[in-house]
């Protein structure tokens, strides 16, 4: 059953998130805004594997990659308020970095060369930000900044973190809790309190495990660090701030941020300001999910649409011609790192309610 409102206009929403409910979905959460107004806002299914506790209209859930466009957000703040260059090197913020021309534009659009630690690391070591950090801080570009997109999965959220961090003296979690999430009345958290913890639904992985993208002519490096997504369902990753991936929330609360975007900035954002994220810096295969990919400034762009997903299936997409923001999150991981379709079909269903 699907509980929550939904305009009239928007009812393909509501029967695609029941239809998926009884096919894939264990619990989800779907979220539509249009000019800056909530239009749908949907939930149903379970928090639980053994469907036993229900998905509740504050139930949130690790939206995985997800998250990078909450710290895209953060990086278009700083830049339309002048105190962040995206065309600087990092350098500029974080002297002890050493590859003076990685520029910031290269970690937003996964072009900056340093796509995984080439040091071994441990899984726990990602709770470990000053350790992580400082190991990308010493290690060189596989390839010149800005030529080779290869998909910046765990280091693109340390990389742009700590350059947060320089400017504001806040982690971005912090930062992201204070001017964003709290203006906007966000319930999404990078880095979640212990008290929220029991909110959560838990990532339920998929059976088999999730398929990774083929290695191409230019990257095959092991995953580093190895861990399974059973291994997120822990009180010490879900108050870690790991910025790549462990953002919480649900629908209503990544659509509520990301339609910044789409409603013209809403206090946050110059409309100027908005505009950058489609900025393209890179066409081309991305060597990392081994997928063509045209990124903009922290989000995959096309026209005059931007967008990015997590591991496991959830989806956030802007529109910002239409003014028209998608969420979706869910708990069950389908087995496809690229190509999981329950979020698209969520866009096309908002899309069928604008006429």
């Amino acid at each position: 059953m699907v509980h929550g409102r939904c305009d009239e206009r928007f009812g393909e929403v509501r029967d695609a998130l029941a239809e998926s409910l009884a096919k894939d979905d264990v619990g989800a959460s779907v979220a539509v805004v249009v000019d800056g107004e909530c239009v749908a806002d949907l939930w149903g299914g379970y928090a639980d594997a053994a469907k036993t506790v229900a998905w509740e209209e504050n139930t949130i859930t690790n939206v995985f990659s997800s998250t990078k466009t909450m710290l895209a957000l953060c990086a278009l703040v700083l830049a339309d308020r002048g105190e962040l260059d995206l065309d600087a090197p990092l350098v500029r913020y974080w002297p002890e970095f050493g590859a003076a021309d990685v520029r910031v534009r290269h970690v937003l659009s996964h072009t900056a060369g340093l796509p995984v630690w080439d040091t071994p690391i441990t899984f726990d070591d990602l709770a470990d930000s000053p350790k992580v950090t400082a190991l990308l801080a010493a290690q060189e570009p596989r390839w010149t900044p800005g030529e080779i997109g290869c998909y910046h999965a765990l280091t693109q959220g340390f990389l742009l973190g700590e350059v947060v961090r320089r400017i504001t003296g806040r982690t971005i979690g912090a930062f992201f809790a204070a001017e964003v999430a709290e203006p906007l009345g966000a319930d999404f958290h990078i880095g979640l309190p212990d008290r929220l913890h029991d909110r959560v639904a838990p990532t339920l992985a998929p059976h088999g495990g999730l398929t990774v993208p083929p290695p191409t002519e230019l990257f095959d490096a092991a995953p580093n660090p190895v861990f399974v997504p059973e291994d997120t369902n822990t009180a010490a990753w879900r108050r870690a701030e790991i910025p790549s991936g462990a953002g919480y929330g649900n629908a209503r609360s990544v659509a509520a941020v990301q339609s910044v975007l789409t409603s013209g900035g809403a206090g946050l954002l110059s409309r100027a300001g908005c505009e950058r994220a489609l900025e393209e810096q890179y066409h081309g295969l991305d060597h990392g999910l081994g997928v063509p990919m045209r990124y903009g400034l922290g989000y995959g762009i096309s026209g005059r649409t931007c967008f990015w997903g997590g591991m496991g299936g959830s989806l956030v997409f802007n529109d910002l011609d239409a003014g028209l923001t998608v969420a979706y999150a869910m708990n069950r991981m389908l087995d496809a790192v690229v190509g999981d379709g329950r979020g698209m079909t969520m866009v096309a269903a908002a899309y069928s309610g604008l006429g």
